[in-house]
């Protein structure tokens, strides 16, 4: 086995616009990307790798699996985007394939072949080989999706995409496909949010420099109001680059048409063991789990002794002795919240007290919250150690003439239309305003956006 087989990687944007046969003219308003693309090429061209490890968002992306491109070979055209003629056929390399399935299951990692909605190339891979194709064409492929999965999740996938190339001796160049945020321009695709132009310039500080590790604390909720596309991509490509000393260095930034499209290249230069930036991110957060738990109070104290039991041994505790008056004397909703790796796990709680006291209630939600919400799998033991939980004890609910009565920080709400009832937490990271609070509680009762509802507010005491 060798090692440092990847001979270098790039972080490229995918605009289809940037295709003459589909800007028409317009294209050259980027004209910098443009270059930097061809020097992307040039460079390929000059590495001659055997095999292209391309990571596109565009590729099919399922919430807990990544989708590998199988079968030999695949094509592609622009047809969608007024340019059928211009044609991307490619080889696909099915021994790295392989391998790297086989290398991801043995490291707990859901990644295959399975669940392929189309053969044909997405835009996000054809951008990129449209300009490599100019330089160097031996090469055959390996196109990797995305998922929902966590970031650090994404990193070790890199990981095994090295190790795959390794094992197989086979020469490499990564390609992390991705534009930054979407939300730059009042004009542009989606608006503009003050976080578009705030991701753009950290993500580029941190490529342009290579510290990878700042790619895992990016929230996920500040991404997602970013409308950046390529986040996971590029932290794959960190994780293949695990352990290496690169030369980064950025050829291009661009926002004209409110889209931010970066370009940056890196140069493997050995071994660096120092840049092991996911097991020192597991560490920073180990601790700072740690931390956070010995300032827990009463209310979460319970609720992870609750889920702790119940995972790992199916066993429901019962109220033990010493806790404060006011949870076994008082009845009241609760909600039960889980984050692992500062996305939910799990919530799941009660408008109205259900449970003979506030202790009991805690018991009930907290058991639901880690096996039984419907939209995440049962927590698994070897997850109890990087949970945090958080418990808000609701307030009466008290019905509200309009959504002027609101405070998104300081009050829930709930929605209701006939049978129909949701509810909302006050102070959630990502809602940032009452209609945003109104139309998420909402989609939750199965109520139209635009349909009437009667309106109540509650305040809550969050316990950490």
């Amino acid at each position: 086995m060798q090692d440092n087989m990847i001979l270098g990687a790039f972080m490229v944007p995918h605009p289809p616009l940037i295709i003459p046969e589909v800007g028409r003219g317009e294209e050259r308003k980027i004209q910098d990307t443009i270059d930097a693309y061809h020097e992307v090429g040039r460079r390929i061209g000059e590495l001659r790798p055997e095999t292209i490890v391309l990571l596109s968002p565009h590729q099919v992306m399922y919430a807990d699996y990544f989708h590998i491109s199988p079968g030999g070979r695949a094509k592609g055209d622009f047809g969608q985007f007024g340019a059928g003629r211009v044609r991307i056929e490619t080889d696909y390399d099915t021994e790295f394939v392989e391998n790297l399935c086989k290398l991801a299951e043995a490291g707990g990692i859901l990644a295959g072949t399975a669940g392929e909605r189309g053969k044909q190339l997405d835009h996000g891979t054809m951008v990129p080989l449209y300009f490599v194709n100019q330089y160097w064409k031996e090469y055959r492929l390996v196109r990797i999706g995305l998922s929902g999965l966590a970031l650090t999740t994404h990193y070790e996938l890199g990981r095994r995409i090295r190790e795959t190339a390794e094992v197989l001796e086979r020469r490499i160049v990564l390609i992390a496909s991705g534009d930054l945020s979407h939300r730059l321009k009042a004009d542009g695709p989606y608006g503009f949010r003050q976080e578009g132009p705030e991701y753009d310039r950290r993500i580029m500080q941190v490529m342009e420099k290579g510290t990878f590790g700042e790619l895992l604390e990016f929230p996920e909720d500040f991404c997602e109001k970013a409308g950046e596309c390529g986040h996971r991509s590029f932290t794959i490509m960190a994780g293949a680059l695990d352990r290496l000393g690169v030369e980064a260095q950025g050829l291009s930034y661009e926002g004209t048409f409110g889209v931010g499209y970066g370009i940056c290249a890196y140069r493997i230069q050995g071994k660096d063991r120092e840049r092991n930036f996911k097991d020192q991110y597991v560490e920073k957060e180990r601790k700072r789990i740690l931390e956070q738990r010995a300032r827990e109070d009463a209310y979460v104290q319970l609720a992870r002794k609750t889920v702790e039991a119940y995972v790992s041994a199916g066993k429901k505790i019962r109220i033990p002795e010493g806790l404060p008056r006011e949870m076994t004397e008082r009845r009241a909703g609760v909600f039960v919240s889980i984050k692992k790796e500062g996305r939910l796990r799990g919530c799941i709680g009660t408008i109205q007290a259900v449970q003979g006291s506030i202790a009991d209630e805690i018991i009930e939600n907290a058991v639901s919250a880690a096996v039984c919400d419907p939209r995440f799998s049962p927590v698994e033991p070897e997850e109890l150690d990087k949970l945090v939980i958080t418990v808000d004890v609701l307030g009466d609910t008290e019905k509200i003439a309009s959504p002027d009565m609101l405070d998104v920080k300081r009050y829930g709400v709930v929605v209701t239309k006939g049978y129909k009832r949701g509810l909302l937490l006050p102070n959630l990271e990502g809602v940032d305003t009452v209609d945003e609070q109104i139309a998420i509680a909402k989609r939750k009762a199965g109520i139209g956006e635009d349909e009437a509802a009667g309106l109540e507010r509650f305040e809550v005491v969050r316990h950490y």
